[in-house]
């Protein structure tokens, strides 16, 4: 447990420290230049990003109702552990964005990088980036099957792909994003046991 999170801290400052670097290489901004077409209005990335809240709202409550429905003491673990995972992973980004406060890349190259909606906060780390891979791993945390991980990181990184396009974020926020939704869906996984430890006895396989 404590090596999951030294580890990702230690990912944290490597991510931070190199997209602050890359001011004096370019390389953060050149790869979103790349990837952000001067009119980013394609709707299926849009809705890409947006499915960062759609998808772990559905993946939390909508677990709780089904294991409430079904009267499923696991199905309900898994939705608390969910709920705990979020939590944590908005508390993590939201943190991070306000302690560096790293302007948006469409602030500090206006003519260089386009977006299709205002931008607001902090740009380090991407917190939809976060919450999708936050969510990601904890669903293949709990499921552990193939079928369920490989859809929940395809999609995850599709999310992080489309705050790219979209001009929201440079390529080491999604990165840093990344990084700390996989850490904190580890830790959360560790701390629903912790929390309800006296119950998992209870609970059928």
């Amino acid at each position: 447990m404590k090596a999951t999170v030294r580890c990702t801290v230690i990912l944290i400052n490597v991510l931070f420290l190199g997209s602050v670097k890359s001011y004096g290489q370019n390389w953060d901004i050149d790869i979103l230049k790349s990837i952000n077409p001067r009119y980013p209005t394609s709707e299926y990335w849009r809705s890409t990003s947006a499915s960062a809240f759609y998808f772990s709202g559905v993946a939390s409550i909508g677990t709780l109702i089904y294991g409430f429905a079904n009267d499923n003491n696991q199905v309900r673990l898994n939705a608390y552990e969910e709920f705990v995972s979020v939590g944590l992973s908005t508390i993590a980004s939201e943190g991070l964005k306000i302690g560096i406060n790293r302007e948006r890349p469409s602030n500090r190259y206006p003519n260089e990088v386009f977006v299709s909606s205002p931008t607001r906060g902090g740009s380090f780390p991407s917190g939809h980036t976060t919450l999708a891979f936050n969510t990601a791993t904890t669903i293949s945390l709990e499921y552990r099957k193939w079928y369920v991980t490989l859809p929940a990181y395809v999609w995850a990184g599709s999310v992080g792909y489309s705050r790219l396009y979209l001009g929201k974020h440079y390529p080491s926020d999604v990165l840093a994003g990344s990084t700390l939704g996989i850490g904190t869906g580890y830790i959360s996984h560790w701390l629903t046991k912790q929390l309800f430890k006296p119950y998992v006895k209870h609970i059928p396989k």
